[in-house]
């Protein structure tokens, strides 16, 4: 297996809730200092409904496995390259479970 090339940087954010006066609603912030990541984009598409059409793309990021990066959950997002992405998907990969593959889908539409 060929290692990952770790040349993108990604910021985690994880959202916690605010009392803006009316309700508790999500805010999201930055969670820890950026790290580097591998990225690979998987598909991309769009879909037609209701008259709205919508693109997006699945990528994976590739992290070395830390005590941080193991602590993240799909509730978590990330932000590479000014785009957000959801985590739909975290498991282990590479010889010794040394790294953590992050599936992620992103509108880019906006």
């Amino acid at each position: 297996m060929k290692a990952p090339r770790f040349d993108r940087r990604i910021q985690i954010q994880r959202a916690t809730l605010a009392d803006d006066g009316f309700a508790s609603v999500e805010v999201w912030a930055d969670h820890g200092a950026p790290i580097w990541a591998a990225r690979a984009d998987l598909s991309d598409g769009e879909r037609w409904s209701a008259g709205e059409v919508a693109a997006s793309v699945t990528t994976r990021f590739t992290l070395h496995r830390t005590a941080f990066a193991r602590s993240l959950t799909p509730k978590d997002r990330l932000v590479s390259e000014g785009r957000t992405f959801e985590i739909t998907g975290i498991k282990e990969s590479g010889a010794g479970r040394r790294f953590l593959e992050l599936t992620c889908s992103a509108r880019t539409d906006r």
